[in-house]
């Protein structure tokens, strides 16, 4: 069986089509990956791609999009709902099928030197590729912001594991990671007050005392004049999607605040809807095998 690797860019525009395209247009190149998905978000002003395929095309349509990216957009004057650091702003690998771990590792490792010295965008590696303990957490490492970061890199603490140690004022800097699979999961409220949807955000997640594998923050969603609660669940099976859906729930009651949909950002595996299918359900003895497209599938 081949080798396939899946890569989930994150790039700093969700509000301009075509450039959105043209950046998107450098994996559909690439012989040997194919483009499962990508959406966009005007208000995170982010856009997420997926794509899958052996080790050499999913490196080379990850940088490929890199250089296009730092090409068209500015990071000095990009505004956005979503944390950023680079116009491409994290780049993670995942083991897909016959790939483990530490060859994501090397994957990361590898794009990540050549955006560091053939872009000069400075690079940070995170997640299982992280150098050091505190650079695992994405959001450590991109604490501070665009912003902050000019500031930030001068630490010695924070020298870039490639590229150069001072910031790229267009294109910024870019953390690239290898990682298991995760969900993006967001909760909207029917409230414009962002205060309400932060502080939801900072019980339900982790390092605020929440979910064990549940990263959260407050978004405001300025076209609907609603707030939503954005959440990462980097292990699906230990922290399910319907879990993180009824704390919000819960945590939102608090505050007379009610939830009026929810979204799945990106692609999401099979067994994080069937969970979630359980429970709602209360079904009885089920079992993923009894999902048609699952066994036709196999």
């Amino acid at each position: 069986m081949a080798k396939i690797v899946e890569c989930v860019p994150n790039f700093s525009e969700g509000r301009d089509k075509e450039k959105i395209e043209r950046i998107v247009d450098e994996v559909r190149k690439v012989k040997g990956v194919k483009l499962l998905d990508y959406s966009s978000d005007a208000d995170h002003n982010r856009t997420v791609v997926t794509f899958v395929g052996d080790v050499e095309g999913v490196s080379m349509a990850a940088f490929n999009m890199t250089k296009k990216a730092c090409e068209i957009i500015d990071m000095r004057t990009h505004t956005g709902g979503h944390p950023r650091m680079g116009a491409m702003d994290v780049i993670p690998f995942i083991p897909v099928r016959e790939v483990t771990m530490e060859e994501c590792i090397e994957i990361a490792k590898a794009v990540g030197k050549r955006i560091g010295e053939e872009l000069g965008v400075p690079v940070y590696l995170y997640e299982e590729a992280a150098t050091r303990p505190e650079r695992k957490n994405l959001a450590d490492v991109r604490k501070g912001q665009y912003e902050g970061f000019f500031e930030k890199i001068k630490n010695p603490e924070w020298k870039p594991d490639f590229g150069p140690s001072e910031m790229n004022e267009k294109s910024g800097c870019t953390a690239v990671g290898a990682r298991v699979p995760l969900v993006a999961f967001n909760v909207n409220l029917n409230t414009p007050n962002l205060e309400i949807a932060d502080k939801i955000a900072k019980t339900v997640r982790f390092i605020g005392g929440g979910l064990r594998f549940v990263k959260a923050m407050g978004v405001k969603l300025e076209d609907r004049n609603i707030t939503q609660v954005s959440m990462n669940l980097v292990n699906y099976e230990k922290t399910a999607i319907y879990r993180a859906f009824e704390m919000v729930k819960m945590e939102a009651k608090r505050f007379g605040v009610e939830v009026v949909g929810s979204e799945i950002v990106g692609l999401v595996p099979m067994k994080a809807l069937v969970d979630s299918l359980e429970y709602y359900l209360q079904l009885e003895n089920f079992s993923i095998e009894q999902v048609l497209e699952h066994r036709i599938a196999e």
